[in-house]
């Protein structure tokens, strides 16, 4: 609802939040575009993912002081657990639920990998994706959200799984160091960190 009472149409909402995401989409490239420029490929993309881990334990913090993790609508077009089409997160079984697989759980039509390709910047781009990795030890470093397919690397929808962590990747995490680009083996094998 509005200060005046007024309820805001849901095409209107979504609407609202793909603008959010487009602002969010555009800051990281920003960001990133500057570090790489700064500091040289090799270096700006380490920072990049250090920033993401910092990043996602904000996030998985929030989250785990019962904040919302995603918005229920706008950053996808469309979620699918199964063969069951959902456009409205809330309607979707809950990511965080007890009974939840991961590997049964894709987005697509991601926002923010629509911005990363309007830009001609999937390389810089699916280095956000670690946020996924990153919220999701900060909520429990024994275990670790991994893409099995990505939208900014060119594939239809974003999907998932949740595997253990070795410590070898949770001490690389509580330390920020570059190696833990490899937690996530489909954008560590696309990241591009490797270059000079």
């Amino acid at each position: 609802m509005t200060d005046s009472g007024e309820v805001v149409p849901l095409k209107d909402a979504i609407e609202q939040v793909k603008t959010a995401v487009t602002r969010i989409a555009l800051i990281h490239i920003g960001f990133s575009k500057t570090l790489v420029e700064e500091l040289g490929e090799k270096k700006g993309k380490e920072l990049i993912i250090k920033s993401m881990i910092e990043y996602g334990k904000l996030i998985g913090r929030q989250v785990s002081k019962g904040g919302q993790d995603l918005p229920f609508y706008g950053l996808h077009d469309k979620y699918m657990y199964d063969d069951h089409e959902f456009i409205d997160a809330r309607k979707c079984p809950a990511p965080h639920g007890e009974d939840f697989d991961f590997s049964r759980y894709r987005v697509f039509g991601c926002m923010l990998a629509k911005v990363f390709r309007e830009l001609g910047e999937e390389e810089l781009g699916r280095l956000y994706c670690y946020v996924d990795s990153a919220k999701s030890m900060a909520a429990d470093p024994s275990h670790k959200l991994i893409h099995t397919a990505c939208e900014p690397l060119g594939d239809d929808c974003c999907a998932f799984d949740l595997v253990s962590t070795s410590e070898a990747e949770r001490e690389n995490f509580a330390n920020k160091k570059e190696n833990w680009k490899e937690v996530d083996p489909i954008l560590d094998k696309n990241s591009g960190a490797e270059k000079k």
